[in-house]
């Protein structure tokens, strides 16, 4: 639970600066209008708050998975058994993933809005299903 914990929100806090980039190069306004380099950490709230759970939550998935999927003495199965339990470790991360992924990104290209208000907004606009946007396609990626 800490190691996955920790692991995710280091990986996450160092590579902060490049998705903001990708993102705001990725924005329909354009990479300057969505900040360009300014406010590079733009987001970095649910970056940090979601990290540590979403990381923390696939590897107890990954791990009760792969000890109640069978193991014996065939090796071949043990490719499919891993691929099982990533895969569900995935679908039960993406819950937790994907919320702060949707606050992150449009912090990333509304640099002057905070986090929280970002939230609030999509909450009060779209309800839950504003934060679960592009889940099915989150995991299908990630499977």
């Amino acid at each position: 639970l800490k190691a996955g914990g920790i692991a995710g929100v280091c990986v996450d806090l160092i590579l902060f600066p490049l998705d903001t980039v990708k993102t705001r190069l990725q924005s329909p306004q354009g990479f300057r209008k969505a900040g360009g380099f300014r406010g590079i950490y733009a987001g970095v709230p649910s970056t940090a708050i979601g990290s540590f759970p979403n990381a923390a939550a696939f590897f107890i998935t990954y791990e009760n998975v792969k000890s109640v999927l069978p193991h014996g003495s065939s090796s071949y199965l043990s490719p499919a058994t891993h691929m099982v339990a990533a895969s569900l470790g995935e679908v039960v991360a993406c819950l937790i993933r994907v919320p702060s992924e949707v606050v992150k990104q449009r912090a990333q290209v509304s640099p002057s809005s905070s986090t929280l208000r970002i939230l609030s907004h999509t909450l009060y606009h779209e309800g839950i299903q504003g934060l679960y946007r592009g889940y099915k396609s989150t995991v299908l990626r990630e499977v």
